[in-house]
């Protein structure tokens, strides 16, 4: 049975949450219902839960705040949260599951299923992603976990050169000559990376413009980037991206 603990402060949403659980997973051992922050770590250290469900905005204590006061989590987290785009992109960063709400009971079970079957678990790492991600201040950002065939990898988002689709994965070439193929769309790692400057200058290549070695004219040009790589600028795209690569 799958340990697990619920928080939310609107004990609507627990009730909710409960009965959905029974029916798209009844393998689901609910172990405590908690309505704050505080309830829900005196909870899992008296539980050690395997999986948390847990609300993102509580007041007096946030879900993110909650999980910053354990010095080694060691459950899964799928996450509920209104809208909230840089919660949202600090949860996905780190490759942690969330759920919008309302949620509904397709996309519970979704979420539990896709647990399930993770082949290797880096929580610390996750974790320790995530709350780098929640700076305030909106900066870059500097690590990126993502999804491969083998499990997560975390990468140093300034080692990626550039990227290359392939049809539902992508190929990340890196500095060190590595490339890594990851189960993302390019659409996928172009949303992840937006803001620390990558550009999609194909619709099969998305580059790191800092990683750039000249760019050569021609009928739409190509750029020649640090490790040699060509790459054709698509030509619906030339100009947009020469206004970006003169404000580097």
């Amino acid at each position: 049975m799958l340990k697990t603990i619920l928080i939310d402060d609107q004990e609507f949403c627990t009730e909710v949450l409960q009965d959905m659980l029974k029916q798209v997973h009844a393998e689901t051992n609910i172990v405590a219902i908690c309505n704050s922050g505080k309830e829900g770590l005196k909870a899992i250290k008296k539980h050690e839960p395997d999986l948390i469900i847990l609300d993102v905005e509580m007041p007096g204590m946030t879900g993110f705040e909650m999980l910053q006061e354990l010095k080694h989590p060691d459950f899964e987290v799928i996450f509920t949260t209104s809208f909230d785009k840089y919660s949202i992109e600090a949860i996905r960063y780190s490759a942690l599951d969330y759920l919008l709400k309302p949620v509904m009971p397709h996309e519970l079970k979704a979420a539990l299923d896709k647990m399930e079957h993770k082949q290797h678990k880096n929580l610390s790492k996750q974790f320790k992603t995530l709350f780098q991600h929640l700076d305030g201040s909106r900066r870059p950002v500097n690590h990126v976990a993502l999804p491969s065939m083998e499990g997560l990898i975390f990468i140093n988002v300034i080692d990626i050169i550039h990227c290359e689709s392939d049809s539902n994965y992508t190929t990340l070439f890196l500095n060190s000559g590595e490339k890594m193929v990851v189960t993302k769309t390019l659409k996928d790692i172009e949303g992840l990376l937006q803001g620390n400057n990558f550009y999609r200058i194909h619709n099969s290549h998305l580059i790191n413009m800092h990683h750039i070695k000249k760019y050569v004219k021609g009928n739409a040009g190509y750029v020649v980037m640090n490790t040699s790589a060509e790459i054709a600028v698509a030509r619906n795209r030339k100009e947009d991206f020469l206004k970006q690569f003169a404000h580097l």
